[in-house]
C-alpha cells in the first residue's frame, strides 16, 4: 500500500508525468484509455476557455479602458483642412532621358537631357522638355538614355526652363522588391501573412493619415505618437494573431512597455537638454511650422521606433509561454516564468543589439566625418547628434528589456495550471504508475 501511494506522489508531482489529457476517439465519444501507450494531445489546452478567468478579467479590465481611450484621443486630435503650407508646396513631374548632350557653357558637368514627360502638371504630359542633368563628378549616379528621372517644377516659367533634375525615379526597383517581400511573407505564413501585410498597410495609413497630420497641427508629439502607436498595435496584433487570449497579453504587454519608453524618452530628452533640432530636416520643418516642439518630436520618434520591436517581442514571450504550457500542461506559474524568462533573454539580447546597431547605421556618416576629424570618442558622444541616437538606442531597448518580464508574467499568470480540469490522473496498469506514465511520454 505504501509502496503504491509513493508511486502515485511522483506521478503527481513529476513534471507531467502520471498525468494525461482526455482525448476524444472514435465517433465523437470521449473514452479515457490508461493503457501505456496513451497519446497525449496538448492542443486541447491551447483554448482561451481554459486561460485562467481572473486573467482575462485583469487584461480585459486594463486593455478595454486603454483602447476606448486611445480611440477617443485619436478621434478628438485627428486633423482636419489642408496642411500645406504655401511657402513650403511643391510640384513634381517625372518622365523618360530620350536623348542626352553637351551642355554648352559647362559641358564636362552638364549634359543637356530631352525629358519626355510621364507625369506633369496642366496639360505638359507627353511633351519632351530640355532639362539640365549632372554628370562626371558632379553626378553620384551617371544618367543614360533611357532612364526615368523626378522632376522639379518652377510654375509660370517658360517650357525651357519650367523643369529641374531632382532624383532618379525608382518607382520600378521598389515595386518589384515590395512584390518580392509580399511573396515572401505570404509563402512562408499563408493568410495569417496575408493579415500582417493588411496590417502594415493600416501602419502606414495611420502614419500618414493621423501621426503626421495631427503633430503638424499642434498637437503634442509624444501623446500623437502613443495614441497612434497604440491603435496601430491593436489592430495589427488582433487582425494577424486573432482576437484571443494570447494576442490580449501580447498587447498587455505592448503597451506597458510602450508606456515606459514614452516616459524614458521624455525624461532623458528633457535631462540632457535636447533641442531637436540636431535630427535631419529639423531645421527646415521648424522654419515652415514655427510653433513646432522639436523635442516632443524627437521623443515621438523614439515612441514610434521601438515600437515594431516592442510587438516582435511581445508575441514571442506570449506564444513562447503558451508553448511551454501546452507542453506541460501541469506546469505551475514560477516554472513558466523562469523557462519564458530563459528564452526572453536571449531575444533580448539579439534584439538589443539590432536596434542599437540600426541607429548606429543610421548615423554612420556623421560618425565617419568626426572620425577624420580626430576627435575624442569622448567629445563625439555628447554632441546632440550623435547624443540622440544613443538616446534612441538605450531606451529602446530598455523598453523591450521591460516588456519581457512583463509579457511572461501576464502569459505565466494566464496559462498555469490550466490542465486541472482536463487532465485525470492515469489509472493504474501492470508495472506500476511510475511506468504508465513514462510510456505515455
Amino acid at each position: 500500500m505504501a509502496r503504491r501511494n509513493v508511486g502515485r506522489r511522483r506521478a503527481d508531482t513529476r513534471s507531467n508525468r502520471g498525468r494525461r489529457i482526455e482525448i476524444p476517439h472514435g465517433h465523437g465519444h470521449g473514452h479515457g484509455h490508461g493503457h501505456g501507450d496513451a497519446v497525449v494531445d496538448t492542443s486541447v489546452v491551447d483554448s482561451d476557455a481554459v486561460v485562467a478567468r481572473r486573467v482575462r478579467i485583469v487584461v480585459a479590465a486594463l486593455l478595454i479602458p486603454l483602447i476606448t481611450a486611445a480611440v477617443v484621443a485619436m478621434i478628438v486630435m485627428w486633423p482636419g483642412g489642408d496642411l500645406k503650407v504655401p511657402a513650403a508646396e511643391q510640384t513634381g513631374a517625372s518622365g523618360t532621358v530620350v536623348s542626352l548632350k553637351p551642355c554648352t557653357e559647362t559641358p564636362a558637368d552638364c549634359d543637356l537631357a530631352t525629358v519626355k514627360l510621364r507625369k506633369a502638371p496642366g496639360s505638359d504630359k507627353g511633351l519632351e522638355v530640355p532639362v539640365e542633368v549632372p554628370k562626371g563628378k558632379q553626378a553620384a549616379v551617371p544618367i543614360e538614355i533611357g532612364e526615368k528621372v523626378l522632376l522639379g517644377v518652377q510654375k509660370g516659367a517658360p517650357l525651357e526652363s519650367r523643369y529641374q533634375y531632382v532624383d532618379h525615379d525608382r518607382s520600378i526597383p521598389l515595386m518589384l522588391l515590395a512584390g518580392i517581400f509580399a511573396v515572401a511573407v505570404i509563402a512562408l505564413s499563408r493568410w495569417r501573412g496575408v493579415s500582417a501585410l493588411i496590417a502594415l498597410g493600416v501602419t502606414a495609413l495611420t502614419l500618414t493619415q493621423f501621426i503626421l497630420p495631427a503633430i503638424l497641427k499642434g498637437s503634442n508629439p509624444l501623446l500623437v505618437a502613443v495614441v497612434g502607436g497604440s491603435v496601430i498595435m491593436v489592430i495589427a496584433l488582433y487582425l494577424t494573431h486573432g482576437i484571443n487570449a494570447q494576442s490580449s497579453v501580447a498587447l498587455a504587454g505592448t503597451i506597458s512597455a510602450l508606456g515606459l519608453t514614452a516616459f524614458l524618452g521624455w525624461a532623458f530628452v528633457k535631462v540632457g537638454d535636447f533641442s531637436g533640432l540636431a535630427t535631419e530636416g529639423a531645421s527646415a520643418i521648424k522654419s515652415y511650422v514655427p510653433g513646432l516642439d522639436l523635442t516632443g518630436l524627437l521623443v515621438a520618434g523614439i515612441v514610434i521606433g521601438a515600437l515594431g520591436v516592442l510587438d516582435d517581442v511581445t508575441v514571442t514571450q506570449a506564444s513562447a509561454v503558451w508553448e511551454l504550457s501546452a507542453a506541460n500542461p501541469s506546469a505551475g506559474r514560477a516554472s513558466l516564468v523562469g523557462a519564458g524568462l530563459r528564452i526572453g533573454r536571449a531575444h533580448v539580447a539579439s534584439v538589443v543589439n539590432t536596434l542599437v546597431l540600426a541607429y548606429a547605421g543610421a548615423a554612420l556618416p556623421i560618425l565617419m566625418t568626426f572620425a577624420i576629424g580626430g576627435v575624442s570618442t569622448g567629445y563625439v558622444i555628447t554632441t546632440e547628434i550623435v547624443a540622440q541616437e544613443i538616446v534612441r538606442g538605450l531606451v529602446g531597448s530598455l523598453g523591450i528589456i521591460a516588456a519581457v518580464p512583463l509579457t511572461t508574467v501576464l502569459a505565466a499568470l494566464a496559462v498555469a495550471d490550466r490542465s486541472r480540469d482536463l487532465v485525470g490522473t492515469v489509472e493504474s496498469v501492470p508495472g506500476g504508475a511510475e511506468s504508465g506514465a513514462e510510456k505515455m511520454l
